[in-house]
């Protein structure tokens, strides 16, 4: 019996020693199990991830630079106004690249598409932003009367003598200055002496009736008006103290199919470009168009409107000095129905 007893009780402890043991092991695979688990999730990881592969051109033996001057200087060439400016503005280092005269020396000239003047008096930035901002005449002064405009371009004045005519047909003589009065009624034609060279700009302007009361007068006047580059920049423009002066006026009596006006430079008035503007087919609108139209060359410009019958037309010439007896830096020609 006493062996009976012992054999029994040494099961047991075995047993019990056994469920030890499996207990042991369970709580050893519990604490196991978490580690093992972020081991895992840790190789995933970095076989998920990736990473750039170094760039062979621009490492620290690359030769290339962001900021090449030259480069960037080419590349302006092909911006227009304000594509440079919102590339001025990115740091000072393309601060002090855009604003460069020689920059916009060359985007000027390329949109205005003329040749170099031989001297400006301001800065070419300052020459295009008045060229490009939108701006014309009647901005400044009488904006009431102002109706609409068109710009028509640029062209070049390399002499100081400007021939002014409503008439598209090449002149059979050009008149001197003092017979501008005697010019006017049989040939349609007036010359401005002592004119500002370089570029300038011309604008077709559709205004009211200067002379008559708004609320009365429904009469509308169409005005050729050309001026110089620079005159928007000078102070004697905006404190008024240069105005137009009126130069002619003659009146036509009979119907005129056509509103015309031209302005020429007297020393390219035989250039092959020039006559263009008197190969009147190719750019005059066709009879029942009624909308203007325009033709710009190298050193002239002419524009012409279509007219309905009418009775006349009455026309003006003005120009504009820089001061007493200064340079003319703008003319006009305009003309009203009677």
């Amino acid at each position: 019996m006493i062996e009976t007893r012992r054999a029994n009780m040494v099961r047991r402890l075995r047993s019990d020693a056994t469920e030890s043991e499996k207990m042991a092991k369970r709580k050893r695979s519990v604490a196991i199990e978490p580690q093992t688990l972020r081991r895992s999730m840790r190789r995933a990881k970095s076989i998920c991830s990736c990473s750039s592969p170094t760039s062979t051109f621009l490492n620290a033996h690359s030769t290339f630079s962001w900021y090449e001057k030259d480069l960037w200087t080419e590349i302006a060439k092909y911006l227009d106004g304000r594509s440079l400016v919102m590339l001025a503005v990115t740091n000072r280092w393309f601060y002090r690249l855009i604003m460069e005269n020689s920059i916009w020396k060359y985007v000027c000239l390329r949109d205005l598409q003329v040749p170099s003047p031989c001297h400006v008096a301001f800065n070419w930035i300052k020459l295009y932003a008045s060229a490009f901002d939108g701006s014309h005449s009647y901005m400044f002064r009488q904006q009431e009367k102002h109706i609409d405009w068109m710009r028509i371009g640029a062209f070049s004045l390399d002499s100081s003598v400007a021939l002014l005519t409503e008439r598209l047909s090449f002149p059979a003589r050009i008149p001197k200055e003092d017979e501008t009065e005697r010019m006017l009624q049989p040939n349609g034609c007036c010359v401005i002496n002592n004119v500002k060279t370089g570029i300038w700009i011309a604008d077709l302007q559709l205004v009211r009736c200067p002379v008559c009361d708004l609320n009365t007068c429904d009469g509308t006047m169409q005005t050729l008006e050309a001026r110089h580059m620079e005159l928007f920049l000078n102070e004697g423009y905006h404190n008024g103290s240069w105005e137009y002066e009126l130069i002619g006026s003659h009146d036509h009596k009979n119907n005129v199919d056509g509103a015309s006006g031209a302005i020429f430079d007297v020393k390219h008035l035989n250039d092959s470009s020039t006559s263009a503007v008197f190969n009147q087919k190719t750019w005059i609108g066709k009879p029942m168009d009624w909308q203007p139209k325009a033709v710009i060359t190298r050193h002239a410009v002419a524009v012409n409107t279509n007219l309905q019958n009418n009775e006349g037309l009455h026309v003006k010439y003005h120009a504009m000095r820089a001061g007493k007896d200064g340079e003319v830096v703008s003319v006009r020609i305009s003309q009203q129905l009677l």
